[in-house]
Protein backbone atom coordinates (compact mmCIF):
# COMPACT_ATOMS: atom_id res chain seq x y z
CA UNK A 1 0.00 0.00 0.00
CA UNK A 2 1.30 3.20 -0.67
CA UNK A 3 1.03 6.14 1.70
CA UNK A 4 0.19 9.71 0.77
CA UNK A 5 2.42 12.28 3.20
CA UNK A 6 0.34 15.71 2.80
CA UNK A 7 1.40 18.77 3.69
CA UNK A 8 -0.58 21.91 4.12
CA UNK A 9 2.28 25.06 3.35
CA UNK A 10 2.10 28.80 3.74
CA UNK A 11 5.47 30.44 4.26
CA UNK A 12 7.47 27.80 6.21
CA UNK A 13 10.25 27.26 4.58
CA UNK A 14 12.85 27.98 7.18
CA UNK A 15 11.28 25.09 8.98
CA UNK A 16 10.25 22.46 6.29
CA UNK A 17 13.99 20.93 6.08
CA UNK A 18 13.54 19.18 9.33
CA UNK A 19 10.06 18.19 8.00
CA UNK A 20 11.68 16.88 4.66
CA UNK A 21 14.41 15.51 6.47
CA UNK A 22 12.29 13.29 8.52
CA UNK A 23 10.46 12.51 5.62
CA UNK A 24 13.33 10.88 3.38
CA UNK A 25 14.76 8.72 7.05
CA UNK A 26 10.96 6.77 6.53
CA UNK A 27 11.85 2.76 7.03
CA UNK A 28 8.30 2.34 4.94
CA UNK A 29 9.61 3.22 1.33
CA UNK A 30 6.32 3.22 -0.61
CA UNK A 31 5.34 6.65 0.38
CA UNK A 32 4.62 9.74 -1.60
CA UNK A 33 4.53 13.66 -0.38
CA UNK A 34 2.21 16.05 -1.89
CA UNK A 35 2.95 19.92 -1.32
CA UNK A 36 0.23 22.11 -1.68
CA UNK A 37 1.11 25.47 -1.07
CA UNK A 38 -1.55 28.20 -0.34
CA UNK A 39 0.04 31.31 -1.85
CA UNK A 40 3.33 31.83 -0.18
CA UNK A 41 5.64 34.71 -1.26
CA UNK A 42 7.37 33.36 -4.18
CA UNK A 43 10.90 33.00 -2.62
CA UNK A 44 9.29 30.88 -0.48
CA UNK A 45 7.64 28.84 -2.84
CA UNK A 46 10.92 28.58 -4.53
CA UNK A 47 12.88 27.37 -1.42
CA UNK A 48 10.80 24.32 -1.39
CA UNK A 49 10.54 23.43 -4.79
CA UNK A 50 14.50 23.71 -5.00
CA UNK A 51 15.13 21.22 -1.59
CA UNK A 52 12.36 18.50 -3.07
CA UNK A 53 13.70 18.59 -6.96
CA UNK A 54 15.71 15.59 -6.59
CA UNK A 55 13.42 13.47 -5.69
CA UNK A 56 10.23 12.70 -7.53
CA UNK A 57 8.03 11.16 -4.50
CA UNK A 58 7.65 15.02 -3.69
CA UNK A 59 5.14 16.81 -5.66
CA UNK A 60 4.53 20.59 -5.41
CA UNK A 61 1.22 22.01 -5.61
CA UNK A 62 -0.49 25.52 -5.92
CA UNK A 63 -3.75 27.10 -4.83
CA UNK A 64 -4.36 30.18 -7.16
CA UNK A 65 -4.87 32.49 -4.34
CA UNK A 66 -5.20 32.05 -0.71
CA UNK A 67 -7.33 30.30 0.37
CA UNK A 68 -6.95 28.82 4.17
CA UNK A 69 -6.38 25.46 6.06
CA UNK A 70 -9.82 23.67 5.23
CA UNK A 71 -9.62 24.59 1.57
CA UNK A 72 -5.70 23.28 1.11
CA UNK A 73 -6.12 20.10 2.95
CA UNK A 74 -9.44 19.02 1.18
CA UNK A 75 -7.53 19.49 -1.73
CA UNK A 76 -4.57 17.40 -0.63
CA UNK A 77 -6.80 14.50 -0.20
CA UNK A 78 -8.20 15.16 -3.38
CA UNK A 79 -4.60 14.90 -4.80
CA UNK A 80 -3.56 11.58 -2.97
CA UNK A 81 -3.41 8.60 -4.90
CA UNK A 82 -1.75 6.49 -1.52
CA UNK A 83 -4.36 4.03 -0.33
CA UNK A 84 -3.21 5.73 3.48
CA UNK A 85 -3.30 8.91 3.51
CA UNK A 86 -1.92 11.32 6.69
CA UNK A 87 -0.91 15.22 6.90
CA UNK A 88 2.53 16.64 8.54
CA UNK A 89 2.80 20.08 9.11
CA UNK A 90 5.34 21.90 7.29
CA UNK A 91 6.61 23.17 10.33
CA UNK A 92 6.79 19.66 12.26
CA UNK A 93 8.54 16.56 11.90
CA UNK A 94 7.55 12.81 12.07
CA UNK A 95 10.00 9.71 13.29
CA UNK A 96 11.48 7.13 11.62
CA UNK A 97 9.40 4.72 11.75
CA UNK A 98 6.01 6.60 11.96
CA UNK A 99 4.96 5.71 8.91
CA UNK A 100 5.85 2.04 9.20
CA UNK A 101 4.13 1.68 12.63
CA UNK A 102 0.68 2.62 11.54
CA UNK A 103 1.00 0.68 8.27
CA UNK A 104 1.02 -2.44 10.33
CA UNK A 105 -2.02 -1.72 11.67
CA UNK A 106 -4.10 -1.36 8.44
CA UNK A 107 -2.49 -4.19 6.92
CA UNK A 108 -3.14 -6.50 9.90
CA UNK A 109 -6.78 -5.51 11.21
CA UNK A 110 -8.55 -4.76 8.18
CA UNK A 111 -11.71 -2.56 9.41
CA UNK A 112 -9.60 -0.07 10.87
CA UNK A 113 -10.16 3.37 9.16
CA UNK A 114 -8.09 5.78 11.49
CA UNK A 115 -4.52 5.24 13.61
CA UNK A 116 -2.83 8.01 15.79
CA UNK A 117 0.00 7.92 17.98
CA UNK A 118 1.40 10.45 20.53
CA UNK A 119 3.17 13.65 19.72
CA UNK A 120 6.53 14.94 21.23
CA UNK A 121 6.17 18.91 21.86
CA UNK A 122 8.99 20.67 20.97
CA UNK A 123 10.48 23.89 21.25
CA UNK A 124 10.86 26.04 18.33
CA UNK A 125 14.53 24.38 17.43
CA UNK A 126 12.38 21.13 17.49
CA UNK A 127 13.73 19.42 20.65
CA UNK A 128 11.77 17.43 22.87
CA UNK A 129 9.97 19.74 25.66
CA UNK A 130 7.43 16.97 26.56
CA UNK A 131 5.03 14.14 25.42
CA UNK A 132 1.35 14.58 24.81
CA UNK A 133 0.06 12.29 27.41
CA UNK A 134 -3.60 12.69 27.08
CA UNK A 135 -3.80 10.32 23.46
CA UNK A 136 -5.27 6.82 24.91
CA UNK A 137 -7.05 4.52 22.83
CA UNK A 138 -10.64 5.63 22.77
CA UNK A 139 -14.08 3.47 22.71
CA UNK A 140 -15.16 2.73 19.33
CA UNK A 141 -18.92 2.70 17.80
CA UNK A 142 -19.87 5.52 20.34
CA UNK A 143 -22.24 8.66 19.33
CA UNK A 144 -21.08 10.96 22.35
CA UNK A 145 -17.39 10.63 21.68
CA UNK A 146 -16.42 13.89 20.82
CA UNK A 147 -12.53 13.71 21.35
CA UNK A 148 -13.18 15.87 24.11
CA UNK A 149 -11.05 16.49 26.20
CA UNK A 150 -8.54 15.85 22.92
CA UNK A 151 -7.02 12.07 22.78
CA UNK A 152 -6.73 11.51 18.97
CA UNK A 153 -3.78 13.58 17.85
CA UNK A 154 -0.63 13.12 15.89
CA UNK A 155 0.20 11.42 13.96
CA UNK A 156 -3.04 10.61 12.28
CA UNK A 157 -3.57 7.99 9.33
CA UNK A 158 -6.71 7.15 7.14
CA UNK A 159 -8.01 5.27 4.69
CA UNK A 160 -8.89 7.76 1.88
CA UNK A 161 -11.30 5.39 0.30
CA UNK A 162 -13.24 5.37 3.46
CA UNK A 163 -13.09 9.31 4.14
CA UNK A 164 -14.36 9.31 0.55
CA UNK A 165 -17.46 7.71 2.07
CA UNK A 166 -18.10 10.73 4.56
CA UNK A 167 -19.02 14.38 3.89
CA UNK A 168 -15.49 15.14 3.22
CA UNK A 169 -13.90 17.56 5.55
CA UNK A 170 -15.56 20.84 5.21
CA UNK A 171 -13.56 23.58 3.92
CA UNK A 172 -14.95 26.51 5.04
CA UNK A 173 -12.96 25.71 8.81
CA UNK A 174 -10.05 27.90 8.93
CA UNK A 175 -8.93 26.01 12.56
CA UNK A 176 -10.32 22.40 14.03
CA UNK A 177 -10.47 21.13 10.56
CA UNK A 178 -8.42 18.03 11.77
CA UNK A 179 -11.12 17.94 14.67
CA UNK A 180 -13.31 17.61 11.72
CA UNK A 181 -11.88 14.69 9.73
CA UNK A 182 -11.06 12.60 12.78
CA UNK A 183 -14.75 12.49 14.07
CA UNK A 184 -15.77 12.01 10.55
CA UNK A 185 -13.88 9.37 10.34
CA UNK A 186 -14.44 7.70 13.82
CA UNK A 187 -18.05 7.16 12.05
CA UNK A 188 -16.97 4.56 9.84
CA UNK A 189 -15.19 2.05 11.54
CA UNK A 190 -12.66 1.58 14.08
CA UNK A 191 -10.22 3.89 15.16
CA UNK A 192 -6.49 2.34 17.06
CA UNK A 193 -3.89 3.74 19.32
CA UNK A 194 -0.14 3.36 18.14
CA UNK A 195 1.75 3.96 21.73
CA UNK A 196 4.60 5.26 20.69
CA UNK A 197 5.85 8.50 20.18
CA UNK A 198 5.94 9.33 16.26
CA UNK A 199 5.84 12.98 15.85
CA UNK A 200 7.57 15.88 16.76
CA UNK A 201 5.07 19.00 17.09
CA UNK A 202 7.08 21.80 17.30
CA UNK A 203 5.98 25.17 18.89
CA UNK A 204 6.75 28.62 18.23
CA UNK A 205 4.80 31.91 17.25
CA UNK A 206 3.64 31.28 13.71
CA UNK A 207 2.32 28.33 14.39
CA UNK A 208 -1.97 28.13 13.43
CA UNK A 209 -2.99 26.71 16.88
CA UNK A 210 -0.59 28.55 19.32
CA UNK A 211 -0.68 31.32 21.16
CA UNK A 212 -3.17 33.87 20.03
CA UNK A 213 -5.33 31.63 17.72
CA UNK A 214 -5.96 29.42 20.79
CA UNK A 215 -9.33 31.17 21.91
CA UNK A 216 -10.23 31.12 17.82
CA UNK A 217 -9.19 27.28 17.96
CA UNK A 218 -11.74 26.86 20.99
CA UNK A 219 -15.02 28.63 19.01
CA UNK A 220 -14.32 26.63 15.92
CA UNK A 221 -13.54 23.29 17.96
CA UNK A 222 -17.13 23.82 19.49
CA UNK A 223 -18.56 24.20 16.02
CA UNK A 224 -17.00 20.94 15.07
CA UNK A 225 -18.56 19.26 17.56
CA UNK A 226 -21.96 20.33 17.70
CA UNK A 227 -22.13 19.45 13.75
CA UNK A 228 -21.34 16.44 14.80
CA UNK A 229 -24.12 16.24 17.15
CA UNK A 230 -26.27 17.51 14.57
CA UNK A 231 -25.04 14.67 11.68
CA UNK A 232 -25.35 11.85 13.90
CA UNK A 233 -28.91 12.79 15.07
CA UNK A 234 -28.27 13.49 18.61
CA UNK A 235 -30.86 15.66 20.53
CA UNK A 236 -30.37 15.30 23.99
CA UNK A 237 -26.65 14.64 25.96
CA UNK A 238 -26.69 13.15 29.51
CA UNK A 239 -30.23 14.61 29.85
CA UNK A 240 -29.42 18.04 28.61
CA UNK A 241 -31.09 19.30 25.45
CA UNK A 242 -28.86 19.86 22.55
CA UNK A 243 -29.71 23.27 21.17
CA UNK A 244 -31.25 23.62 17.92
CA UNK A 245 -28.71 26.17 16.70
CA UNK A 246 -25.30 27.23 17.35
CA UNK A 247 -24.31 29.75 19.87
CA UNK A 248 -21.57 29.74 21.43
CA UNK A 249 -18.09 27.75 22.21
CA UNK A 250 -19.10 27.90 26.08
CA UNK A 251 -22.84 26.34 25.98
CA UNK A 252 -21.47 23.20 23.60
CA UNK A 253 -18.53 22.42 26.26
CA UNK A 254 -20.84 22.72 29.09
CA UNK A 255 -22.90 19.99 27.73
CA UNK A 256 -19.73 17.61 27.72
CA UNK A 257 -18.25 18.60 31.18
CA UNK A 258 -19.98 15.13 32.61
CA UNK A 259 -17.01 13.43 30.50
CA UNK A 260 -14.63 14.67 33.33
CA UNK A 261 -16.13 13.44 35.80
CA UNK A 262 -14.50 9.46 37.86
CA UNK A 263 -18.02 7.77 36.66
CA UNK A 264 -17.89 8.74 33.00
CA UNK A 265 -14.15 7.86 33.23
CA UNK A 266 -14.38 4.30 34.65
CA UNK A 267 -16.95 3.38 32.12
CA UNK A 268 -14.71 4.42 29.67
CA UNK A 269 -12.43 2.72 31.13
CA UNK A 270 -14.00 -0.64 31.17
CA UNK A 271 -16.00 -0.26 27.51
CA UNK A 272 -11.87 0.31 26.31
CA UNK A 273 -10.93 -3.25 27.95
CA UNK A 274 -13.84 -5.15 26.68
CA UNK A 275 -13.40 -3.64 22.83
CA UNK A 276 -9.50 -4.95 23.05
CA UNK A 277 -10.41 -8.19 24.33
CA UNK A 278 -12.96 -8.57 21.67
CA UNK A 279 -11.70 -6.41 18.84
Amino acid sequence: MKFSILIAHYNNSRFFMDCYESILQQTYTDWEAIILDDASAESEKDKIKELISADQRFKFFENEKNSGVGVTKSRLIELAKGEICGFVDPDDAITPTAIQKCMEVFATKKNTVLTFSRFMTCDHNLKPVAPFRSAMQVPNGNPYFFNFPIQIAHFVAFRKDIYEQTEKMNPDLKIGEDQDLYLKMYEKGKVRFINEVNYLYRTHEGGISQNENKKRSHEYFAQVIFNTMKRRGLTTINGKKIPDHYTNADEIFDLLQYQHQIPFRLRKKMQITLQSIFG
